[in-house]
């Protein structure tokens, strides 16, 4: 037997006779040295080894043989706890008394190290301890698994990405610190809650049912997501959602990992700017700009619209920067991108192809006229100075227009014929615009200077107005005048509205003519009341007019410079404008004491019931009703019908466009109020 076990005394054991005694322990030493899971050895007060048992051998592979009678330190060493084992040991010698389940990291003779969990107690012999005795159980697969669970926790909570584990129903088990920082809420506020309910990212619970069933079928799953920070903002993120599945095949847990993109995608996008972007004028390249055009000419397509290209190109600019530098050419390029973005939508593109070549792509075009416009606004802002180092530089750029589908139905095609038209603006002396198609340039052109005559005839006063009579029809007598505007074209003599009236509305310039008219009309106004003739002065009003600007404002400057009493002035307004819902601004005009008139009634769609929401005082009867009175009765049997409507809205009726005794003697039988036209003559007022 590999032992030393020596016997107690029979006064320290059990009564009986010695021979059971000594029977009971050697059964004992021998279910010690047969155990085969609890190392045992022992040693006496000079640390010699006198029992090692079986499991001990096997333990340390040091047979018994050659571990008994060597120093247990020659064989078992405490590296780092040398001292404190030492120490334990003595305390046993010197107290008599066990000390139980204390674990060691020792290291053996051949090199290994182990964790074991060491019992240590006093054997007595002769009435003293004669030797110590060590129960041991190697530990180092629960320490080594103990310690992989610390590491992983470790790892769990200082991962860089957020990371989750989530039961069966989808409730967060734990939540790491990346969580936290991601997301703002802290572990403790999400333990237990369910995954939909944590804003994980922008989706609704049917994409969560999808998706728990695909986990549920053991299949990983990885997507980006918005996810949603506790303070309301969104962040990109990279989620990736995998089972975690038992020895058996079983789905016992999930894992999320987010990982926070936003700086990847913001560096993929800074990449993507740079390789889409010009990178003097920032504007979008040709890479860029053919992607845009192709997706217009998609759209075209489906949306049944169009849409034109512009092709512009700097006149002259080889001589600015040979005669200032590149530095100062670089400088005009980017000022001249800037002044490009600032007449274009932001719906529209602005690309710089290379050189001091631009193109413009207008989306949605609402008409021809529109690309004209635009292309006029162009020219006219970059024409004026550039401050640059050197000084100021003018230059101007030439145009060229091609509209799709009309003029092209590839990308390709649309550029060329842009190109080209570029080219004819060219030879046509530069610093100009010009449409691939003829047709549609000469009359872009025609109206394009129509609306330049019209800014220029404001500032030269080549603006008049006429006043035609209203007559009351039963005394005769003169009870206002209608102001008619009229143009005098150097060129083309006097023009009426009905040849530059839409120009002035599509170009906005009605505003400013609208509000000269009023102005004219007051103080013509004021003077007939101070010659002793108190008569009501009426305007016409755009329906752009009440669009742009404050329409109430500009009739007290108009009443107040002339001095003109409120009641004196009549408004007339279109049923155009009256079912645009301007309700507002015609009950602050009737709030000062302006007259309204509803203007041209019968060729709009005004119903009673509208009429009835808006204080009106006249109704004009369209001049096309008139007319009808003598070749077809029929449809002037329309006049009676508008004099009872305006009747019963107690408005006093005016018929348009009266020229002869017949029209006039039919509007008497039928009770209208008030006439005007050829009939009644024209005045014109004192400029």
């Amino acid at each position: 037997m590999s032992s030393e076990l020596p016997a107690p005394p029979l006064s320290a054991l059990p009564g009986g006779p010695a021979r059971e005694v000594l029977d009971w322990l050697y059964r004992l030493v021998a279910a010690i040295e047969l155990s085969p899971s609890v190392a045992v050895h022992s040693q006496d007060r000079n640390g010699v080894v006198r029992f090692w048992n079986h499991a001990c051998a096997e333990l340390t592979g040091i047979p018994a043989a050659e571990a008994i009678g060597q120093p247990l330190v020659a064989l078992v060493k405490h590296p780092g706890q040398q001292r404190e084992f030492d120490a334990t040991i003595d305390t046993v010698w010197r107290t008599g008394e066990a000390v139980k389940a204390r674990e060691w990291h020792v290291e053996l003779r051949d090199g290994r190290r182990l964790w074991l969990q060491s019992s240590h107690f006093p054997v007595p012999g002769d009435g003293a301890t004669a030797q110590v005795f060590c129960m041991e159980i190697d530990v180092t697969a629960r320490k080594k698994l103990e310690e992989s669970l610390r590491q992983a926790g470790q790892v769990f909570d200082h991962a860089r990405d957020a990371i989750l584990l989530v039961d069966r129903e989808h409730r967060v088990l734990a939540a790491n610190r990346a969580y936290t920082e991601l997301t703002g809420y802290p572990a403790e506020e999400v333990l237990g809650v369910e995954l939909p309910s944590l804003r994980l990212g922008v989706q609704d619970r049917a994409f969560y049912d999808r998706l728990r069933d695909r986990l549920d079928g053991h299949q990983h799953w990885e997507g980006e997501l918005w996810s949603v920070h506790r303070e309301g903002n969104t962040i990109p993120v990279r989620a990736a959602l995998s089972p975690i599945i038992d020895a058996g095949g079983a789905v016992t847990r999930y894992m999320v990992m987010l990982t926070d993109i936003s700086e990847r995608r913001r560096a993929v996008e800074e990449a993507r700017h740079l390789a889409e972007h010009d990178p003097l004028t920032g504007l979008p390249n040709r890479i860029l700009f053919m992607d845009r055009l192709e997706q217009a000419m998609a759209a075209i397509t489906r949306r049944q619209r169009q849409f034109a290209l512009m092709f512009i190109d700097l006149d002259h600019f080889k001589a600015i920067n040979d005669s200032r530098g590149h530095e100062v050419g670089d400088a005009v390029l980017q000022e001249v991108a800037h002044r490009l973005r600032r007449c274009v939508r932001r719906v529209d593109t602005v690309s710089r192809l290379g050189g001091d070549e631009f193109v413009v792509l207008l989306a949605d075009l609402g008409g021809v006229d529109q690309a004209g416009h635009v292309a006029a606004t162009i020219l006219q802002s970059v024409s004026r100075p550039i401050d640059t180092p050197g000084g100021a530089i003018s230059l101007s750029v030439s145009i060229g227009i091609a509209v799709c589908p009309g003029d092209g139905e590839d990308e390709k095609t649309l550029l060329r014929h842009a190109d080209v038209a570029m080219y004819h603006a060219k030879e046509s002396g530069r610093n100009a615009f010009h449409f691939f198609s003829q047709e549609m340039n000469s009359r872009v052109l025609e109206r394009v200077a129509i609306e330049e005559r019209l800014r220029r005839a404001l500032d030269n006063k080549e603006f008049e107005l006429e006043y035609q009579p209203e007559i009351d029809i039963g005394s005769g007598r003169t009870v206002g005048f209608e102001a008619l505007l009229r143009w005098r074209d150097p060129e083309r003599g006097l023009l009426k509205p009905d040849a530059f009236i839409d120009a002035a509305e599509e170009s906005g310039l009605i505003v400013p003519i609208g509000l000269w008219v009023l102005r004219e009309a007051c103080q013509q106004g004021r003077r007939w009341r101070d010659a002793g003739f108190p008569v009501m002065v009426a305007v016409n009003l755009s329906n752009a007019q009440f669009s742009h600007g404050d329409l109430p404002g500009y009739v007290d400057e108009a009443l107040g410079a002339s001095g003109l009493a409120p009641e004196f002035l009549e408004l007339e307004i279109t049923e155009k404008t009256i079912m645009n819902g301007n309700a507002a601004t015609l009950e602050a005009l009737r709030a000062r004491g302006v007259k309204l008139t509803i203007d041209d009634f019968g060729t709009g769609f005004s119903s009673l019931s509208s009429l009835r929401r808006f204080p009106l005082s006249k109704l004009k009867i369209d001049r096309s009703f008139i007319g009808d009175i003598a070749n077809e009765p029929e449809a002037a049997a329309m006049i009676p019908a508008i004099i009872a409507l305006a009747r019963s809205l107690k408005l006093r009726v005016v018929a348009e466009g009266v020229e002869t005794a017949e029209q006039l003697h039919y509007l008497q039988q039928h009770g209208c109020d008030e006439y005007q036209g050829f009939y009644a003559g024209t005045a014109t007022g004192a400029a």
